[in-house]
């Protein structure tokens, strides 16, 4: 049974500047990312932003002031013009607002630029710059074996890092759930959680290499294995709806299907 880790949640203050704790699922032999896990964070963590989407204002009911979203989740800046990618069933729908919390804890505005709901992408467009764009892997070629970290904030926690390895580069058929999917995964020997969809995956070196789109469970017990959308579509997707970098657009030009 597979997931998408979203869910709606209320928009609180602005929080102090956020700390990331460090959850290890699966841990990689051999790998030295446990120990320099600390330095990839201060690397990264300016990159990650946790998110609450809410309907259009007009579309609001007449108690507008509550700020309960209609989902919740994770994402990443892609650029220095405040483009930040996360999952389809978090971004919901074009033109819906966003609220994203940074590294500083402030809230930044913002609205709903595209959703692919086939291939469980959103791209947001945020008011303010602020952050570090991600730096994608040249590849999107991942190993059997390969250590990866994600960053999250599972619904009602705080912000978390969860270490885990790289199972397969593919789950070679299409997902469903509700109006969203996608026909392709990287499997993750990770547990990831509700409020986690759409949070980036980073390989050793601290660059982008997935995100994160669902958990998979068995009669409802976490099975420590998560779906991850791979760089290509996120690059193609990212590419049409704005204007990219030439790293981004070399990853659109390829595909994962002559990854082992």
């Amino acid at each position: 049974m597979l997931a998408g880790c979203a869910g709606g949640e209320r928009l609180e203050e602005a929080e102090p500047p956020r700390t990331i704790a460090v959850e290890t699922d699966a841990q990689p032999t051999g790998s030295r990312l446990p120990q320099s896990i600390n330095d990839l964070l201060r690397r990264v963590s300016p990159s990650f932003v946790t998110l609450v989407v809410r309907q259009p204002r007009k579309k609001m009911a007449l108690d507008a002031g509550i700020s309960r979203g209609v989902s919740s989740g994770s994402g990443f800046i892609v650029d220095a013009q405040g483009h930040v990618i996360t999952a389809g069933h978090v971004a919901v729908n074009r033109n819906y607002r966003v609220s994203a919390r940074g590294e500083d804890g402030r809230i930044h505005e913002g609205t709903v630029v595209a959703v692919r709901p086939d291939n469980d992408i959103g791209l947001l467009r945020l008011q303010d710059r602020f952050g570090r764009p991600v730096v994608p892997a040249a590849s999107p070629c991942l190993k059997p074996g390969q250590a990866v970290f994600s960053l999250g904030r599972p619904r009602g926690g705080s912000a978390l890092a969860r270490i885990g390895t790289v199972k397969s580069m593919h789950f070679s058929r299409v997902v469903h759930y509700g109006n969203y999917g996608y026909p392709d995964a990287i499997v993750l020997r990770m547990s990831t959680r509700r409020g986690e969809s759409g949070g980036p995956v980073f390989n050793e070196r601290g660059e982008l290499v997935g995100m994160v789109v669902s958990t998979l469970s068995a009669n409802g017990r976490p099975l420590n294995l998560a779906h991850a959308i791979p760089l290509p579509p996120i690059a193609r997707f990212y590419c049409q709806n704005a204007a990219c970098s030439p790293r981004w657009q070399r990853l659109a030009a390829m595909n994962t299907k002559s990854c082992p």
